[in-house]
């Protein structure tokens, strides 16, 4: 599959990776259909990513291709959000909607554990907590784009958060 791959300022290419796989029971697999770039990607754009050959991205919306044994919530043909994040959705912290802080949790676009958004497709560690299904079809018009879609699917910012903590899914 194609993906963006950044490997130092100024230098992002689009190459051939291997597919997503599925690596634990609790993984899905999207096959994303929009991707946005943020702020996070253009500082690393502008003064070079933390590893050479890094994937990008950390925002998107997809089609779940595939699920693992022990993602529930989640189904193929759904199409879902992802925020930049990976969370369980249990843990304290995600309770307590600070997902960011998720002790079973990680980023996107961040490494090579996950890779990032801007693919044709991608790994989702802990589906359950981090996929939203939307209520659109793939080829909706007025399908939103990704920072918009965690507001539409009902996700409120942290408790105590001000303005910065509202675009937070």
């Amino acid at each position: 599959m194609r993906a963006t791959v950044m490997y130092k300022a100024h230098d992002v290419r689009i190459e051939n990776v291997p597919d997503p796989v599925i690596k634990n029971p609790t993984d899905a697999i999207i096959r994303v259909v929009r991707a946005c770039i943020c702020g996070s990607d253009l500082w690393p754009y502008n003064d070079g990513p933390n590893v050479s050959g890094q994937q990008m991205g950390h925002e998107a919306i997809g089609v779940v291709e595939e699920v693992g044994s022990d993602v529930h919530k989640m189904k193929p043909g759904q199409v879902v959000v992802m925020p930049f994040a990976y969370s369980d959705g249990t843990c304290i912290f995600c309770e307590d909607r600070l997902q960011t802080s998720c002790l079973h949790g990680g980023f996107f676009g961040q490494g090579a554990e996950t890779g990032g958004a801007q693919a044709e497709a991608l790994r989702i560690p802990q589906a359950d907590g981090t996929l939203y299904p939307l209520p659109v079809g793939e080829d909706d018009a007025l399908m939103p784009v990704p920072p918009h879609a965690c507001r539409c699917d009902g996700h409120r910012p942290p408790r105590g958060a001000g303005g910065a903590g509202r675009a937070r899914p």
